[in-house]
């Protein structure tokens, strides 16, 4: 089997991660010159093309193997770099821009728990880099071996990766107290708790507000209206923030309602600053972490980590 040159690998990672030639350059601190001959002497060595010249960028379905390949490089030398800090912690600088860990997480357990279990991994000097997605979609970028985790809604393992049940996360729709008593018809109490005049989201006039969705992959709300209604299908009308926190700005601020993790948002219920326009409703969203199968002290302090806190932070289900 061919021995690939750890610079061209290297730099065919740097272009797909950059999105291009130039960028990859300035990260690599060589000339985009350099990049083109590094890229085509590793293609003349694997035989065929690695990236795909269209906007964006995109790998081959040998340039995804090569990347994959380079990123476990990457984790091996991210153990070693381990093991060799408590054998001689002052012997070793930090690590180098191309050595970062990646992985996938959704932005709603990035606003709400994942970062808890991230901090201490960062403060001994993990180099992470964390993709943010739609938890349905996260499992993409691990099938295309651009991270070597993730965390998901998806149950089943890729060839060659484990799986880890994390729990649920719970979903709940919130407004405004000025948009549900001027939208709905009434005004809910603080926390959730709501009278029989009160506005609440119903079969009748779901339609009659927007509702703040992350993006246009975002099927949550949606899927909650169906839920909470027995609704086969649901039309919103929707607005877009593609950022949790954005969107429970967006609702405070009057823009619509928005069906957002419970986490986020209870101490705004408490203090009377959101209402659930649903209370008798709640989504619970199960959530997962895929990794790499492989023996490493990196992965297993990422499991480990992501473990502990989301037992503190999710709730557990029964599957």
């Amino acid at each position: 089997m061919s021995t690939f040159d750890p610079d061209a690998l290297e730099c065919l990672a740097a272009i797909v991660e950059e999105g291009g030639f130039e960028r990859a350059a300035q990260r690599l601190s060589i000339t985009q010159s350099a990049v083109s001959q590094r890229l085509r002497a590793l293609e003349s060595q694997v035989g065929t093309v690695l990236i795909v010249r269209s906007r964006p960028l995109r790998p081959t379905a040998a340039g995804q193997l090569l990347l994959k390949h380079t990123k476990m490089l990457r984790l091996l030398r991210a153990d070693l770099e381990r093991d060799l800090q408590e054998l001689a912690p002052s012997s070793l600088g930090g690590a180098r821009e191309e050595e970062r860990i990646s992985i996938a997480i959704n932005a709603d357990s990035i606003a709400t728990w994942a970062l808890q279990a991230l901090t201490e991994l960062a403060q001994q000097g993990l180099p992470m880099e964390i993709i943010t997605d739609d938890q349905d979609f996260t499992h993409e970028w691990l099938r295309q071996g651009q991270v070597l985790g993730c965390v998901t809604t998806l149950k089943q393992a890729l060839r060659g990766c484990k799986v880890v049940a994390l729990g649920a996360m719970e979903y709940v729709a919130v407004a405004a107290p000025a948009l549900a008593q001027e939208r709905l018809g009434g005004l809910g109490g603080a926390g959730g708790s709501t009278d029989a005049a009160a506005g609440l989201l119903t079969a009748h006039n779901f339609r009659d507000v927007p509702f703040v969705a992350f993006n246009r992959k975002d099927d949550m709300q949606s899927e909650f209206v169906s839920k909470a209604f027995g609704l086969k299908r649901v039309m919103l009308n929707q607005l877009f923030m593609p950022s949790s926190e954005g969107q429970v700005r967006a609702v405070l601020a009057g823009w619509g309602v928005a069906v957002v993790p419970r986490l986020l948002t209870q101490g705004l219920l408490e203090q009377g600053l959101l209402v659930n326009i649903a209370p008798a409703i709640t989504l619970p969203i199960q959530l997962y972490w895929h990794c790499w199968n492989l023996q490493s002290e990196v992965l297993d302090a990422l499991t480990a980590a992501l473990k502990r806190v989301a037992a503190a932070s999710l709730v557990t289900q029964t599957l």
